[in-house]
């Protein structure tokens, strides 16, 4: 993190201490001076053999006084920090037996006063041997968990007590007290770094402030700070206050005032000094004149006093919503602070400082140029035992940082500017002297001028004799000019003849040209007649190919149809066997549930009475959260009991049953529904006793069930309220009692796939409730559906998330909606499949959302196209209406028909070649409805008949 000092004119003097050798070998270099610089004498190097001064980081460690709740405890607290002051050490105890020993430059007790802290931390980079005033960067930082008192050993102000400052206050007074501000300045910035970015607290508008590091020094600037020049102790007062205002703190159960944001505060001091310059010097005579013998210089030093805000965790400090994002980037911060420190103290020869701006910001006072020292602050209490280890740790390490600290000083030039202009009065003055000496110079020489004009005189009588030559041998050049330009006219008069010839060839020439682009012309629109010839013949060409190859393809697919017959008459004699192997397993599972239900008779009297038990007991019971905790297990274990002999062979074909009998599809159904009616009479009697069961225990027992750990008994649960959720009396209970939250965040969280398929069939069973609909939308039903059909590749579950979607789009008010949550391209994305069951839903749901739309679209209520086309459900349509099972493609033939209801829809129907699809549902279609609309559409659309014509 090493930074270079400015150069240019400016020198860096290193400065050698007990001889030790420099970290580095960096040459430090310089920003441009604000003048042209004069001549100077060269800056001679001091006695110090071109060694630097090598100095590592001081760290004292300050222990924080008990607060309110560590007072309280008594006897009880455990204070895990021994400290040592005489010895300079500190114990860290583990526990009662075990301890850790740590050396450090000072520790502080408790008791600790503002004053010793700063006379021992601060006042050493403040004042002492090689440090700020002296012309060296310095830096002062307070590190440690939140709350325990680093803005208080840093940032007090103490206005009305004075023993209360803190070190940026007493550092401020400090160099007040010992600067001249006639020749020396100094100026302040006080910024923070929230949420990874550099706010101004002086100037709160400037926001986002870049941090520059100079390519060839390293130097680190802040372009667009603010820099305030302090005038007293009272403009201090003022500026830190407004910083303090401007700076970002909250509420926590560590701290009732938690900083939020790293404040640093930035003190910029600007001093002057003289020193005699050896008699070895190479400039010239002239300059030695002018400029005096000592020149003048400026140390530019800077002092960083740093608050960093403290690091927390969040199960400790209570931090919520966009505190746990602060929270976030500040231990970000400091943790990119502990990797550079220990980089350093490892001698690594990376060093990260790019990974946060708060290293950046400090690159200068970790292994750079500046002399640093620390203050760590801890508490005493055993509960934050770990936050303690570590901020002790840090300290260990960072003294292990060694800096080169270096002087940094330039040429005043503005001083010597000033003298150099007096010494330029000084020889105006001299100048003028002489001038007046050189005006008597003057007189005589008039003199001598009167008597050199008498001379020339003489020289104008005989210069005019020779003027009259002259004029003569004028005269003979005119004469001869005169005759030139007569034969110059001569010549310009043929010039005309001939240009005149030249006009006249150009116009015969632009004439022929005419004529020939006439000709072009003619030939260029007989050539474009030609070519639109051989266009239209090209089209005629490729329509006959077409045809040739729709013929093709028409042969193909009527051979594709005689073998789905086939298929579908071997299916025929296969759902046959099915059927009678189904009538004899139908009887074996009727005895099998006559001795069940008497088994579930027996068992619901044991659970009336283990019921008024736990009704006994929870009224008399102390302590309600174990009491119900230990209902909950009964509870559980009880269900589990009833329903492991029942759910297994019962529940999940009920289910299935019925969501086939209200969905209208699936393979088979019908003859299923007609050959297995004492099967449903059954059905319905063991419904009716599950429900008469669950409402002596209670739904809301049931649906606590939801939330257990156990997943078998959360698989348990769901069937059990999917196959409650069948009858329309359940619903709204299932509703009320927050069952319906309880489903979606199954569905949300749960990776099982029983979950999914039984939580979505409940869904669907809920969904054929208008009311319940609403409530399923504004919950994000339709995108945790879409979810999961995207990512599950079990056929059952597909088919049950296919039809809660379907009745979801039996109600417009939601289409948009629907849409917009991936309902619609989720319905599409499960064709792909191929299983008939799950087309079906797909068909059905599709057939729904266009009914729905083209009833409000004839009533007025909406305008343009459908929202099924931008989903491309269109093309979708046209290139499979033919390809399912009947029951899917009657559903596909409706949804079409409803499309081709709204005119809006017309010219994307005709693109995508729908109109043969129109002709063919009106003639061969087995629904009476789809026929009858198809045929409406094409006798009243006149985009239909003239597509037809």
């Amino acid at each position: 993190m090493a930074t270079g000092a400015a150069a240019g004119r400016a020198s860096v003097r290193p400065v050698d201490r007990n001889g030790a050798a420099p970290r580095g070998s960096a040459r430090s270099k310089s920003v441009a001076p604000r003048r042209p610089p004069s001549p100077a004498r060269a800056r001679p190097v001091a006695d110090h053999d071109g060694a630097a001064d090598v100095c590592r980081v001081r760290v004292a460690v300050r222990i924080r006084p008990k607060n309110a709740d560590e007072l309280a405890q008594g006897a009880d607290f455990d204070n895990i920090v021994e400290l040592q002051p005489e010895c300079k050490k500190l114990k860290l105890k583990k526990n009662n037996w075990a301890s850790e020993s740590y050396q450090f430059d000072e520790i502080f007790t408790e008791n600790a006063s503002q004053k010793r802290v700063y006379q021992v931390v601060a006042k050493p980079v403040v004042e002492a041997s090689h440090s700020v005033l002296e012309g060296y960067n310095g830096t002062v930082m307070a590190y440690g968990q939140t709350g325990t008192g680093k803005t208080y050993t840093v940032g007090q102000l103490g206005k009305e007590d004075p023993s209360e400052r803190g070190i940026m206050v007493r550092a401020l007074e400090h160099i007040l007290s010992s600067i001249s501000l006639e020749t020396d300045s100094v100026a302040i910035s006080y910024l923070q770094l929230y949420l990874e970015s550099v706010q101004d607290l002086l100037a709160p508008e400037k926001t986002n402030i870049p941090i520059v590091e100079d390519p060839k020094s390293g130097e680190v600037s802040l372009p667009g700070a603010a820099i305030v020049e302090i005038k007293d102790l009272e403009h201090v007062f003022q500026l830190l206050q407004i910083g303090e205002t401007n700076r970002h703190a909250a509420n926590t159960k560590m701290n009732t005032e938690s900083s939020r944001s790293h404040a640093i505060l930035i003190i910029y001091l600007q001093r002057s000094v003289r020193i005699k310059e050896e008699s070895t010097s190479t400039i010239p005579n002239v300059a030695e004149h002018i400029l005096p013998d000592d020149l003048p210089l400026v140390l530019k030093s800077k002092l960083l006093i740093v608050d960093l805000a403290g690091s927390e965790r969040i199960d400790k400090s209570g931090s919520e919503g966009h505190m746990i994002e602060e929270a976030k980037f500040i231990n970000l911060s400091l943790s990119s602070l502990g990797k550079c420190i220990n980089a350093l103290a490892e001698n690594s020869p990376h060093i990260p400082t790019r990974d946060s701006k708060l290293t950046r910001m400090l690159r200068d006072s970790f292994g750079g140029t500046a002399r640093t020292s620390l203050v760590v602050t801890v508490g005493p209490s055993i509960r934050h035992y770990s936050e303690t280890s570590s901020t002790i740790l840090f300290g260990q390490r960072a003294m292990k940082v060694v800096n080169t600290i270096r002087l940094k000083e330039e040429v005043d030039y503005e001083s010597l500017y000033k003298k150099v202009e007096s010494e330029v009065d000084h020889l105006t003055s001299e100048i003028e002297r002489q001038q007046k000496l050189k005006h008597n110079e003057k007189i005589q020489l008039e003199e001598r001028l009167k008597e050199s004009e008498t001379f020339l005189n003489d020289l104008r009588m005989t210069s005019a004799m020779q003027i009259e030559n002259l004029q003569k041998e004028k005269h003979q050049f005119e004469y001869a000019i005169k005759r030139l330009m007569h034969e110059l006219e001569e010549k310009e008069h043929q010039n005309k003849v001939l240009s005149e010839r030249i006009i006249h060839l150009e116009t015969s020439l632009k004439e022929k040209k005419q004529q020939q682009l006439e000709i072009f012309s003619s030939t260029k629109i007989l050539a474009e007649t030609s070519k639109g010839h051989e266009k239209k013949m090209v089209e005629l060409v490729k329509q006959l190919e077409e045809e040739r190859s729709r013929s093709a393809s028409m042969k193909s697919h009527f051979n594709i149809l005689q073998q789905q017959l086939s298929d579908a008459q071997n299916s025929a004699q296969l759902q046959e066997n099915t059927a009678r192997e189904l009538k004899r397993e139908l009887s074996k599972i009727t005895k099998e549930f006559t001795s069940q239900v008497h088994s579930l008779e027996e068992k619901n009297s044991q659970l009336i009475s283990e019921k008024d038990l736990i009704h006994v007991e929870l009224k008399s019971a102390q302590e309600k959260v174990q009491h119900e905790t230990r209902h909950r297990e009964s509870l559980e274990a009880e269900v589990l009991r009833l329903k492991r002999p029942l759910t297994d062979n019962c529940v999940e074909e009920s289910k299935a049953l019925s969501g086939m009998i209200r969905s209208g599809s699936g393979l088979g159904s019908d003859a299923l529904m007609s050959k297995s009616g004492k099967f449903k009479e059954t059905l319905s009697s063991l419904r009716g006793l599950i429900s008469k069961i669950f409402e002596e225990v209670g739904l809301t027992s049931v649906l606590a069930l939801l939330k257990s750990k156990d997943l078998e008994v959360q698989i348990h649960a769901v069937k059990v309220v999917a196959n409650l959720s069948v009858e329309d009396i359940n619903q709204e209970k299932i509703v009320v009692e927050g069952g319906l939250d309880a489903l979606l965040s199954l569905l949300e969280t749960s990776e099982n796939t029983t979950i999914h398929r039984a939580t979505a069939g409940a869904i669907a069973n809920l969904a054929m409730n208008v009311s319940n609909q609403g409530l399923i939308m504004s919950k994000g039903g339709a995108r945790l559906l879409a979810n999961v059909a995207s990512k599950t590749d079990d056929l059952p579950t597909m088919r049950m998330v296919a039809g809660a979607i379907a009745n979801l789009c039996g109600n417009e008010k939601w289409h948009m909606m629907l849409k917009r949550d991936g309902g619609i391209k989720a319905m599409l994305g499960m064709f792909q499949t191929g299983n008939d069951d799950v087309i079906a839903q797909i068909a059905r749901g599709l057939a729904n959302f266009a009914k729905c739309e083209s009833h409000v679209t004839s009533q007025g209520h909406r305008k343009g196209p459908s929202l099924l086309i931008e989903d491309g459900v269109l093309t979708w349509i046209v290139a499979n209406s033919t390809m399912f099972s009947p029951p899917a493609r009657r559903h596909i033939e409706l949804a079409f028909s409803y499309l081709a209801q709204n005119e809006e829809n017309s010219r994307d129907i005709i693109v995508t070649g729908g109109i043969k699809e129109l002709l063919r549902i009106s003639r061969e279609s087995s629904r009476d409805d789809a026929r009858s609309l198809a045929k409406k559409a094409l006798n009243s659309n006149p985009a239909f008949l003239k597509e037809i014509q």
